[in-house]
């Protein structure tokens, strides 16, 4: 399959292990050069916007646009990303409409599709995208695709425990107050929190023990925390509940109707369950969708229990082609619609 090939290509720019172009960096630039290069060879019409996205515009309806981003993060996954632009391509030559945008340095927060929103010049008139899922809701559910139904909100922040140092050796159990054991505590609590609210997500990825020595009971830590919700109402439960306060929010966004109808619709039509789920993760699609683009989302199952951003991530051949299919097919209906 044409697709997969040029996912290999792209996997091996920048060398291993794993896929390694990130943000900004002559890797992320080396696939942009070859993917400009495949957009020559569909008879796309090239453009690189002052941002650096790059776009391939075909005759008809150049304003709805599909396509993903080239950067990865460190030892990433060879189809986070990559697959969507790769199959944009595929998809504009099958429905010969349509635009194929890659975008900068979605991994590090979106550079490419927030400066292209902030600008707000020539903005699509719908947008999709298709992803790899990065999680087991698919592979579990039995369904090779999934349209996306809502960007997550995130919040993140820092949470300190404290406690009293003392000798590792010579203060009892029974009078410790030791912050790390604490801190343990703290994140079961994190967990169980987010377990009582609907595809809520909580997460405690650092911790810093003060001070720091093997032999000293620890007297202070600091926690990292992310978490997410499919909506406001859920992210405001799961911040309460948790009892923090974030020094960082990006609030949730619906994706478009429009946009999801025409992907459920090429979805049903081939005999396929119809699985909506929330998008933990944060995409380009995101981005435009806040920024006012009708936009839609297209999962591809997941293999490997979900595994992402890491080598071994995984979609099969079969899933990968059914995907690129459905993906053409909604962007035919959906320029073809005004």
């Amino acid at each position: 399959m044409r697709a997969l090939d040029r996912i290999e290509q792209l996997y091996a720019i920048g060398g291993g292990p794993g896929a390694n172009r990130p943000h900004p960096s002559a890797a992320e630039d080396a696939a942009h050069e070859t993917t400009s290069r495949w957009l020559e060879e569909a008879g796309l019409e090239i453009e690189v916007d002052p941002d650096g996205n790059l776009m391939g515009r075909a005759g008809e309806r150049p304003d709805v646009w599909v396509g993903s981003h080239l950067d990865t993060v460190p030892q990433g996954g060879r189809f986070d990303g990559a697959l969507g632009v790769v199959a944009a391509i595929e998809a504009v030559e099958r429905a010969r409409v349509g635009s194929v945008v890659a975008f900068r340095g979605e991994e590090v927060g979106c550079i490419g599709s927030r400066a292209l929103v902030a600008r707000g010049v020539a903005l699509p008139s719908a947008f999709l995208e298709l992803h790899v899922e990065q999680g087991p809701v698919l592979e579990r559910a039995g369904a090779p695709l999934g349209v996306v139904s809502s960007i997550a909100g995130m919040t993140r922040g820092e949470l300190f425990v404290s406690g009293r140092p003392g000798h590792a050796g010579t203060v009892p159990m029974d009078a410790r107050e030791d912050a790390l054991v604490a801190a343990a505590e703290r994140i079961l609590e994190i967990r169980d929190a987010a377990r009582q609210i609907p595809d809520a997500v909580a997460t405690v990825g650092e911790l810093d023990v003060e001070p720091g020595a093997g032999n000293v009971i620890p007297s202070r830590v600091r926690l990292s925390l992310d978490a997410r919700a499919p909506d406001s109402e859920r992210l405001d439960t799961l911040v309460a509940a948790i009892g923090f306060e974030p020094g960082y929010r990006t609030e949730p966004v619906e994706l478009s109707e429009r946009c999801r109808e025409a992907l459920r619709y090429e979805i049903a039509t081939r005999g396929l369950p119809v699985v909506e789920l929330p998008s933990g993760a944060g995409h380009d699609a995101g981005i435009l969708a806040a920024g006012g683009v009708d936009s839609g989302m297209l999962f591809v199952r997941s293999l490997n229990g979900g595994v992402s951003h890491s080598p071994d991530e995984l979609s099969s051949e079969d899933d990968v082609e059914l995907a690129v299919e459905v993906l053409a097919a909604a962007l035919g209906r959906l320029a073809s619609s005004r």
